[in-house]
């Protein structure tokens, strides 16, 4: 069954269905949320919050072909808010209870230190782009829509950070 058969079923209230769903975007949701919150913690509740909110609201989705796209905007905002939260908390933390927040599985290759440093060069905005296309797999028009740039000025930036961080690799 595709795709598209999948989030039909979903919409009328097939459970299975979303399961199967989210079963294909765990992993890319996860590692998107890990890159941008920067722990493991924070990164499995931001995506849980945002498979319940596809899950109560898949029902809007107007466009069954953009669940992708879809799915990746809830989580992007939703990670935004988990920054907003993680500033807030650190603004208020006592220094003496603060610990570090970095955590990774040593064994997985997607969460390796070097990649999360290369990543870390980048602008905020240069980082939300290539984390939607190389872990979200979302398109040019797709990550346009979200951030509010053009597709052409999202290519642009794309190809520029991935050189940007090709070139901290390597060096």
């Amino acid at each position: 069954m595709n795709e598209r058969d999948l989030v039909l079923l979903a919409q009328k209230g097939d459970i299975k269905s979303f399961c199967v769903l989210y079963d294909s975007y765990k992993k890319k949701l996860y590692n998107y949320a890990y890159y941008k919150l920067g722990n493991q913690s924070d990164a499995e509740d931001v995506v849980q919050d945002c498979v319940l909110t596809a899950f109560e609201k898949i029902y809007k989705l107007k466009k069954p072909e953009a669940f992708q796209a879809w799915i990746f905007k809830i989580l992007y905002y939703g990670c935004m808010t988990a920054i907003k939260a993680q500033i807030k908390q650190r603004e208020t933390a006592d220094i003496d209870d603060y610990q570090n927040i970095l955590s990774y599985d040593n064994d997985s290759v997607i969460e390796s230190e070097e990649l999360k440093e290369a990543l870390d060069i980048l602008k905020e905005e240069e980082k939300n782009i290539v984390l939607l296309s190389v872990i979200g797999g979302l398109k040019s028009k797709e990550i346009a829509k979200i951030t509010g740039l053009s597709a052409g000025n999202v290519r642009q930036k794309l190809s520029r950070s991935l050189a940007k961080m090709k070139k901290y690799l390597t060096d």
